[in-house]
């Protein structure tokens, strides 16, 4: 298991600004023949990140976590909801796309896809120095910088991204995403391709730039490991919707909603979870065109009763800092 350390975001006050909130997201798509059918990829979601944070979003594939990461990174505007930074709604004015992409930045999954392999690496790291008005005469310094504090000799800067390994490609995409000093990265499964090794090199660096700078992050990941170790808060969320929501050690020692039990116990290889509150989920997820009535995971839960079907169940604090939608 990846060693689970202690930042100092933990030790924040609880009323420290906030650096990203969330007020009831929902992404529908339009699908089908005639774009008759709707696809409720996010479906009401609200959360908040401090600065120095690190929420996570977790849940099986298709459950609507990238669909968050890229509404709160501006690549796609919310169906309806609100998404504040620092106070302010970055679809409205006055934040314009460049302003806003100086203090926010995301980390793709696959570095294959998000480095043009026409570039040099020093090229894509001095692209956005260039977008943001960085001096030229200074741009060649904090390339140099930028490859050090990620672990890369800058002998690789004339290198094309094909030459490198996938882990030094994933350091290349963090470099860019720091090179701005943003004050929120979205971590959209950053160490997912990446083998152990490199997955624990990858995610020093960006404790690192967290510890150093400030900088908060929305994690999205489907590696209870990985979340364990960085996310100070997470949440659960099954076809859209959070099932489960707090401090992310409460959720681990005491899993509330079957649901979270169930993936816990997906990872029972290495040691999450106890023998005795092992559950093993069944069934399909169901498609988020036509999502279950009432609880939207009650075809699949163990503990399902008919007020299940009928109604969406309240949110219900189970400790301080710990809350979960589940009728029982």
């Amino acid at each position: 298991m990846l060693e689970r350390r202690i930042k100092p975001a933990q030790a924040m006050d609880h009323k420290a600004d906030h650096v990203i909130r969330v007020v009831g997201l929902k992404k529908y798509y339009a699908s089908g023949l005639f774009h008759k059918k709707i696809v409720k990829a996010v479906d009401g979601l609200s959360f908040e990140i401090q600065r120095g944070g690190s929420f996570a979003l977790v849940g099986e594939s298709g459950c609507g976590k990238s669909t968050v990461g890229r509404c709160v990174g501006r690549l796609s505007r919310p169906s309806s909801g609100s998404i504040y930074f620092k106070g302010k709604d970055i679809w409205q004015a006055p934040y314009h796309r460049k302003t806003l992409r100086k203090k926010m930045q995301i980390i793709f999954q696959d570095p294959d896809k998000s480095l043009d392999p026409r570039m040099r690496l020093f090229d894509i790291l001095c692209e956005p120095l260039k977008v943001h008005g960085w001096p030229k005469g200074r741009q060649a310094e904090k390339v140099v910088n930028l490859m050090e504090r990620v672990r890369l000799s800058p002998d690789l800067m004339d290198r094309y991204p094909h030459e490198l390994s996938g882990g030094q490609r994933q350091r290349i995409g963090i470099a860019r995403a720091i090179s701005l000093d943003p004050e929120l990265i979205i971590a959209d499964e950053a160490v997912a391709s990446l083998d152990l090794i490199a997955q624990t090199q990858i995610m020093d660096l960006m404790e690192k730039n967290q510890t150093e700078n400030g900088t908060a992050y929305l994690y999205i990941s489907h590696n209870l490991n990985t979340v364990r170790r960085f996310a100070d808060r997470m949440a659960v969320i099954y076809l859209g919707r959070c099932v489960e929501a707090g401090k992310t050690e409460k959720i681990f020692n005491a899993p509330a909603h079957p649901y979270t039990r169930g993936l816990l116990s997906a990872f029972m290889g290495t040691g999450l979870l106890s023998t005795e509150k092992r559950s093993v989920l069944k069934g399909e997820v169901p498609s988020p065109m036509q999502p279950p009535p009432g609880c939207r995971f009650h075809p699949r839960c163990p503990n399902a009763k008919a007020v299940c079907s009928r109604l969406y169940p309240p949110e219900r604090k189970v400790s301080e800092d710990h809350l979960v939608w589940c009728h029982f």
